[in-house]
């Protein structure tokens, strides 16, 4: 089994369903006493969220150009960044670290893909529904998007970071959620990327009034897919 290197802490209670889940998953494929062989760089996400206030993006690449080198350094044999936004410093990672990065957006679009979907609303914050690096990927790979207007992009984002990333999850949230939800919906979209980390905590998939692709679920198949890629063909040889 292949180790990954998670670059996590943004926030800390999306990480534990990655951690969770990852694990989850090799214990299902395998069986017995089988875990994930992961290692975990969990960052204080103060740091990272003053860098993000400030707009001072380059000093979030070169703190998780940083924290995914330490885990190369560790022993990673590819690296995955445990949050959606901080995909803006995947390009960084991708040109100073000497191993693969397990991209979020592809997951996603395998999965809209898979499961047939051809416009995804996205909800997520502010940078990711507005500053392109995250929707003109999407939209490289044949899948349409859709982003509320401009101010319902500040509102669901004050949301994920006056609350979701403090662990506050509120039925009022909840529902102005789906009401934005059910406004992309009536637009064309016909399945919505929770492209937050902390939204499926919010807004479980199975409760979303529209098909939904939780970002951590798809991040998780495609990592397990890679991560177990050297175990099944061992098995199948």
């Amino acid at each position: 089994m292949r180790r990954i290197g998670l670059l996590g802490g943004m926030s800390w209670h999306s990480s534990i369903e990655y951690y969770t889940k990852i694990n989850d998953a090799v214990a299902k494929q395998l069986g017995g006493h089988h875990s994930a062989r992961i290692l975990l760089d969990s960052t204080d996400f103060a740091d990272i969220r003053a860098m993000q206030v400030a707009e001072d993006w380059a000093g979030n690449d070169a703190s998780l150009v940083a924290t995914a080198q330490r885990l190369v350094d560790g022993g990673a044999e590819a690296v995955a960044i445990a949050t959606n936004l901080m995909h803006k410093c995947a390009p960084a990672i991708e040109e100073s670290v000497d191993a693969p990065l397990i991209h979020i957006v592809d997951a996603i679009a395998t999965m809209a893909k898979r499961q047939g979907y051809s416009t995804l609303a996205v909800l997520g914050t502010k940078w990711t529904m507005l500053d392109g690096f995250y929707t003109d990927r999407l939209e490289a790979q044949g899948i349409r998007t859709l982003v509320p207007d401009e101010a319902t992009c500040l509102e669901v984002d004050q949301i994920i970071f006056d609350e979701l990333t403090q662990g506050i999850f509120t039925e009022a949230a909840r529902a102005r959620y789906v009401e934005i939800m059910n406004d992309l919906k009536a637009r064309g979209a016909d399945a919505v990327a929770l492209s937050c980390t902390e939204i499926g905590l919010l807004v479980p998939p199975e409760t979303a009034p529209l098909p939904a692709i939780d970002s951590v679920d798809a991040h998780v198949a495609a990592i397990v897919e890679w991560m177990m890629a050297r175990e099944l063909a061992t098995v199948q040889i």
